[in-house]
């Protein structure tokens, strides 16, 4: 069973005992004798404390290659399906598009629109003019 008290009896005891050989095997000047104790005990804990595992990357919803379809966009947070995605993420998670591409590991043009509803959004816009330039005005 873990006791704190016994390991830490454990960790003096085994600096003490390195600490001895090391000074009796090198010349070490007094005053750098207490940094040598923390300097060996720190290293003595530190073998000793539990690894820490890495953070599993996280699952996506859905995998990635099928996470963009013609009429919608799957949310790989969540699974849901969208036409835009850029405002759910910012009000849903918090995230910016180059978040979401940078924590999912997604290409810099990684679609935040639905290919048809983009596509509809540009029919629309070149209807009413946008992307023209403005007829020279005459003048007289």
């Amino acid at each position: 069973m873990y006791d704190p008290q016994s390991l830490g009896e454990t960790l003096v005891t085994l600096t003490a005992d390195i600490v001895s050989a090391h000074l009796s095997n090198n010349k070490v000047p007094s005053a750098d004798v207490p940094a040598l104790i923390a300097s060996v005990h720190g290293a003595l804990k530190a073998a000793n404390a539990p690894e820490v595992e890495a953070p599993a990357a996280p699952e996506p919803a859905v995998p990635v290659r099928a996470s963009i379809r013609p009429d919608h966009i799957v949310c790989l947070e969540d699974g849901k399906k969208l036409k835009t995605l850029k405002r759910y993420l910012q009000t849903r998670y918090g995230l910016t598009p180059e978040q979401y591409r940078r924590k999912w590991g997604l290409p810099a043009d990684y679609p935040m629109v639905a290919p048809n509803y983009a596509e509809q959004r540009s029919v629309l816009a070149k209807q009413i003019g946008l992307g023209r330039q403005p007829r020279a005005r005459r003048d007289g």
